[in-house]
């Protein structure tokens, strides 16, 4: 009988087949490890490297007051390392020119799901808020849907997630937009926004709460903030900030992922200190830290 020379799925691999398949299955193992040391290769063992804006205040800039500076500060000193910093204004093109040039190896704040950078675990939860005067009839509004905005000029960034709340809600017509992607080392939209807040030139801002919460705290006049955790329709308002690191760099993931859990308090400190309204992991209102 002729032996058919047709492959048969059903047949067990020849001891021949079996060897060059476990051959070729190593080889590609070993040049995966090999790329995985490389990539782990490039992070900084002289230096704790950090990518920042630098002129994007609460959260950095070039002086060292924005509490991604001293959170920076906590884990060079912990790493028992100089911090060294690569500025780049936080608008397009600041992963590929800084942490993909292999500048730095982390991104101190980055929300959770970001496809440009290799998220580590969570180091806090935080959400949009609105900032109105202390002494406005604003002041204890907790959503986007209450009927008493209307009719209010509502200061917001243009593009950002509670615009499309203040669209549902049909108040658009009276709202103030501030750029989204700038650079803020000669225009601050936020900064701009608690201005105008102060001046009455708006009734209200809506702002992530890490901006909100800290430029509050620091202003002339008495102001509000309450973490809007109320809308039900999306987008949703609360996000979990991360570190970015490059995408493979697994080993330097799980350091600071150890870091961000053994310093987990002093992290919180830093960021309660600034102001920044922290949430639970659901976006809950249980940790808020606001003034």
């Amino acid at each position: 009988m002729k032996r058919s020379n047709s492959p048969n799925p059903n047949v067990w691999p020849t001891k021949r087949a079996y060897r060059l398949l476990t051959g070729a299955l190593t080889a590609i193992a070993l040049s995966a490890g090999a790329g995985a040391a490389q990539t782990t290769d490039l992070v900084s063992r002289a230096a704790f490297r950090v990518c920042a804006d630098p002129a994007n205040t609460p959260m950095s800039d070039e002086t060292g007051s924005g509490f991604e500076n001293r959170i920076a500060e906590l884990f060079a000193e912990r790493l028992e390392l100089p911090l060294q910093y690569e500025w780049f204004p936080m608008a397009t093109g600041f992963v590929r020119k800084t942490l993909r040039e292999n500048r730095c190896d982390v991104i101190i704040g980055y929300a959770q799901g970001h496809e440009l950078v290799l998220n580590t675990n969570h180091y806090y939860t935080s959400s949009y808020v609105i900032v109105t005067r202390a002494d406005s009839d604003l002041s204890d509004v907790t959503t986007i849907a209450d009927p008493r905005l209307k009719g209010h000029t509502i200061g917001v960034v243009a593009g950002s997630p509670p615009a499309s709340h203040l669209a549902r809600n049909g108040l658009l017509p009276k709202t103030k937009g501030y750029q989204l992607t700038v650079d803020r080392r000669h225009y601050s939209p936020n900064q701009q926004m608690i201005q105008d807040l102060q001046d009455g030139t708006i009734d209200a801002a809506l702002m992530w709460g890490p901006i909100g919460g800290p430029l509050a705290k620091t202003a002339t006049t008495d102001l509000t903030v309450t973490p809007l955790l109320k809308e039900t329709l999306p987008p949703r308002l609360f996000y979990r900030i991360t570190m970015g690191v490059r995408p493979g760099e697994l080993v330097w993931k799980r350091k600071l992922n150890s870091m961000i859990r053994k310093n987990q308090a002093d992290i919180d400190a830093i960021l309660t200190a600034a102001g920044v309204p922290l949430l639970n992991e659901m976006g809950l209102a249980e940790k808020v830290v606001a003034k």
